[in-house]
């Protein structure tokens, strides 16, 4: 595929849509669990569903077929009553891993300026 019709595809396309996002997602939360700044938040949870869960959700935030809505997020994380360093990690680990998984500069920056724009609705 030629490179100008690459970058018309979205990103959830140009870097192999859900088989591969799945991996990338797995990877991410490897980092996650892995840290100690957020690591705690997922020590009793399900992480094949949280998985499953995350993959849909990158894939509407990279342009692919599925859709969550702001307020069923703002719900979902209510609980956790994050703050921005904990939220801060939560992008440093995402800038990591999809760095890791070679998306280009403009993608990483992208998918993380679509978590970025959903901030208000994660943290308390």
């Amino acid at each position: 595929m030629n490179a100008a019709l690459r970058t018309q595809l979205p990103i959830f396309d140009r870097y192999g849509g859900i088989r591969v996002l799945r991996h990338v997602i797995m990877d991410f939360y490897d980092r996650v669990l892995e840290s100690e700044v957020i690591g705690h938040f997922f020590e009793d949870i399900d992480m094949v569903k949280l998985i499953d869960h995350q993959t849909k959700f990158f894939a509407m935030v990279m342009g692919g077929p599925a859709h969550f809505p702001d307020n069923r997020l703002a719900h979902a994380h209510r609980h956790l009553r994050l703050d921005h360093a904990q939220f801060d990690e939560i992008v440093t680990l995402l800038g990591e891993t999809l760095a890791e998984a070679r998306f280009e500069q403009e993608d990483r920056e992208a998918v993380i300026a679509a978590i970025e724009a959903r901030r208000s609705l994660i943290v308390a």
